[in-house]
């Protein structure tokens, strides 16, 4: 069964000084303010596209992360992902770098790294980016 989401923007002004709001349908947060300053120079407590993929990105790795390491019969206790885009005014996005801890009883690091590479490859925000962005992942096993 496929599903659909569905994101939402309100803009008002033009790009450099306007402003405006993302959202989601699903309801799962308020509105966030978005504008110019937040996406090339200052966050200062507002959002941007990037950090929305980002957020993304690392959703989806960490899940389909805990998927390809529970089918290796070594089933995550915890995986804490972060992602960080770069954004390149006049370029675009330039990279997305994933970093992931993971603690997971029985399995070696060397597997461990394998899989990671396998589900930075894998995921489905990864597969939407591949060709568009350069991709990478630094995997550290812990406990």
């Amino acid at each position: 069964m496929a599903l659909d989401s569905t994101g939402r923007a309100h803009w008002e002004g033009d790009l450099f000084t306007g402003h405006g709001t993302a959202s989601v349908d699903s309801g799962a947060f308020d509105p966030v303010q978005v504008d110019w300053k937040a996406r090339a120079e200052d966050q200062g407590g507002k959002t941007n596209p990037e950090e929305l993929i980002a957020a993304a990105h690392a959703t989806c790795y960490s899940m389909a992360f805990s998927n390809i390491l529970a089918k290796n019969e070594t089933p995550p206790t915890s995986l804490d992902v972060s992602a960080t885009i770069t954004f390149v005014p006049g370029t675009g996005i330039t990279t997305s770098r994933l970093t992931v801890t993971g603690v997971v009883p029985g399995i070696d690091e060397a597997k461990f790294l394998e899989l990671a590479e396998t589900a930075k490859d894998n995921c489905p925000v990864s597969k939407a980016l591949t060709g568009n962005v350069e991709l990478s992942v630094e995997a550290t096993l812990a406990g």
